[in-house]
């Protein structure tokens, strides 16, 4: 059985049982409504109304399972708004309001419902993880290619991986020349060219050309079941946030309760506990705040702003840290000329023209960099003849005559080390060099290129949403991280770091304030799913998707502001509303408890407090003229080559 088969037969049947009785109920409640106002005369069956027989149905095969439930809660000491709630079904039965009790069940099972799958959605990650692995490789046997399952390949084995094909295994080629994007394994931000003795990890994405790679590992002990492995470990420990209105339940539902008695105690009375109870049933909370939490959805999904789990809408606004992905969230994920350091006697411009003359012919992962830096300065790019690429060794060509060569230091010195006192001092980032006619003309320096609006964005976040520490995760080398942190204003930096430690950071900085994380690739995946909050940038991993919390669709830092300030709106209506409609209804058990209000009378009364809360609650998706106090200040970074 797969991986995906097993989470599919794991999965909690709870949502699903929670659903049928919804759909029951609802079903249950639309017939009713039908008996009483659309058939006349209304008959009488076992001493009851016709119409009301339907709705005892409801209270019987819904009303009764989650009854028991929250028994279960109380035992437990467990007080939340839905025990008040299995009170005041038990109530509605007792005064013969069958409706009122049904539109409860309704209310509780379509609410449980929607947090089952809230709480679940981590195991479709893994489904997602399980699916993106191809479930054969093409093995090399003498000479002949042969399709095996995944699980067949020994350490040892030769193997073909096909262009754009996900590499089965970790391995090293043996022969072929291509590149892969390993950006969602290892939070590089390139493409990485491969070439015989290179490593290749399991799940990178290969590019135009096949290669033939030798397994150094079992597909189970390679690097993309790892990440499999550390996010289902992930999934079984992720805490369950407490949800806003049980955290208002459970000061509500208690003093609901003690007024109730107090009446009964005090006027000798059954009728006051039962017309307290009517007063207190808590539709404001299970009402008001799931359509605040409804409207805030839609009003982000407007913005480009997915919300895959409501929780995050209610806490990012308690976030007190935040950690950042380098790759693709405070850089654009692609790298970007930053310098061209001349010899004596060679010209910035000169250099790059020919270099980008000759890159164009190529494949590798900075000629795109090249190439963009020269046509940004305007640079004519002639054409080369002779060109001739060796793999591992650079990029030979021929432009009117002049040998151009566009190498690594490392095969330079080797081949030529008197040319070594020449090369300009090792940096962070990426390089190459330039030689033309033999003779060493200039050093290129990459850098992933920097959002221009991230030091803006780092500064508003401190004193606009009272983050208190601000943290750079990556899974890049040291230099580059801290080139970054310096570039945007982060003080704390973690660099070189798997997807297991990052998940373990997560852990530990959760347990000290809640988290949000901002990641995009898969090695992010496990730690959004440990943070308080998870937040994927962009949409180019459906994986991350899943693993966060929210999906900013278009890689903005905007919108991430924008998510902050819809949060933050939401919780402010969802608590008026709340709030006051509990602060009425504490009124309403006020006059209840003192006998001015009779049940029937506090059922009317507590549905016009339940209307108002709505009402209320229902500006939430109406946007407001401003949603964010941002503005972003654009931070230009080192100038391309050649300016």
């Amino acid at each position: 059985m797969t991986d995906s088969q097993d989470l599919q037969h794991s999965r909690p049947q709870a949502s699903r049982k929670e659903l049928i009785i919804a759909g029951f109920t609802l079903a249950m409640i639309a017939l009713h409504l039908v008996l009483r106002f659309g058939v006349r005369p209304i008959g009488v069956l076992f001493g009851l109304p016709l119409h009301e027989l339907p709705l005892i149905a409801t209270l019987l095969f819904g009303g009764a399972p989650l009854v028991l439930e929250l028994a279960i809660k109380l035992a437990k000491r467990e007080f939340g708004a839905d025990l008040l709630a299995a009170i005041s079904i038990v109530t509605s039965v007792i005064l013969h309001e069958y409706l009122a009790g049904s539109l409860v069940v309704l209310m509780l099972s379509g609410g449980a419902a929607l947090e089952a799958h809230a709480v679940h959605s981590a195991s479709s990650v893994l489904e997602a993880l399980a699916q993106r692995m191809p479930s054969i490789a093409h093995r090399k046997l003498d000479g002949k290619v042969v399709d095996v399952a995944l699980e067949d390949v020994t350490v040892g084995d030769l193997l073909v991986v096909l262009p754009h094909e996900v590499c089965p295994v970790d391995g090293k080629v043996v022969d072929g020349h291509s590149v892969m994007d390993e950006s969602y394994l290892t939070g590089e931000p390139y493409m990485m060219s491969k070439t015989p003795g290179s490593q290749v990890l399991s799940g990178a994405i290969n590019g135009e050309s096949a290669l033939e790679i030798r397994a150094d590992k079992l597909a189970v002990d390679s690097r993309y079941a790892k990440i499999m492995q550390v996010m289902r470990a992930s999934e079984q420990s992720r805490p369950k946030l407490r949800r806003l209105a049980d955290q208002l339940g459970l000061y509500y539902t208690p003093l609901a309760v003690a007024i109730a008695l107090a009446a009964w105690a005090t006027s000798g009375e059954s009728i006051r506990f039962l017309a307290v109870l009517v007063v207190a049933t808590p539709c404001p909370l299970l009402i008001a705040i799931p359509v605040a939490i409804i409207g805030s959805i839609s009003l982000s999904a407007r913005r480009g702003i997915i919300i895959k789990d409501p929780v995050v809408l209610e806490r990012i606004d308690e976030c007190r840290t935040a950690i950042f992905d380098k790759t693709g969230t405070l850089t654009y994920g692609r790298p970007q000329l930053t310098e061209v350091v001349a010899a004596h006697g060679f010209s910035e411009s000169r250099v790059l023209s020919l270099a980008a003359s000759v890159e164009q012919y190529s494949k590798h992962p900075l000629a795109t960099a090249i190439v963009e830096a020269a046509r940004a300065h305007n640079l004519t790019l002639e054409d080369a003849s002779a060109i001739h690429e060796r793999p591992g060794e650079g990029l030979w060509g021929t432009i009117d005559g002049t040998k151009v060569e566009v190498t690594n230091r490392i095969e330079l010195t080797a081949r030529r080390p008197e040319l070594a006192a020449q090369l300009p001092p090792v940096t962070g980032g990426l390089e190459c060099v330039v030689s033309i006619d033999e003779r060493y003309a200039a050093t290129l320096r990459f850098r992933d290129e920097v959002r221009s609006e991230g030091a803006s964005f780092i500064r508003h976040l401190s004193p606009k949403h009272e983050l208190e520490r601000v943290m750079l995760v990556s899974g890049d080398r040291e230099s580059e991280v801290r080139y970054l942190a310096d570039q945007v204003g982060i003080e704390e930096v973690y660099h070189s770091q798997s997807p297991e430690q990052k998940l373990e950071l997560a852990r530990e900085e959760t347990k000290r304030a809640n988290t949000v994380f901002l990641g995009d690739g898969i090695n992010d995946a496990p730690a959004m799913t440990a943070a308080t909050v998870g937040i994927a940038f962009g949409h180019h991993s459906d994986i991350t998707a899943e693993a966060a919390g929210a999906v900013i669709m278009d890689s903005s830092l905007h919108k991430v502001d924008e998510f902050f300030h819809i949060s933050r709106r939401m919780r402010a209506i969802a608590l008026q509303s709340a709030v006051g409609g509990m602060a009425l209804s504490v009124i309403g058990m006020g006059f209840a408890a003192l006998g001015y209000l009779p049940p029937v009378a506090g059922a009317i009364a507590q549905e016009v407090i339940d209307l108002l809360a709505v009402v209320n609650a229902l500006r939430v998706a109406v946007p407001p003229h401003v949603l964010t106090d941002y503005h972003a200040i654009p931070v230009r970074g080192p100038q391309a080559a050649g300016g």
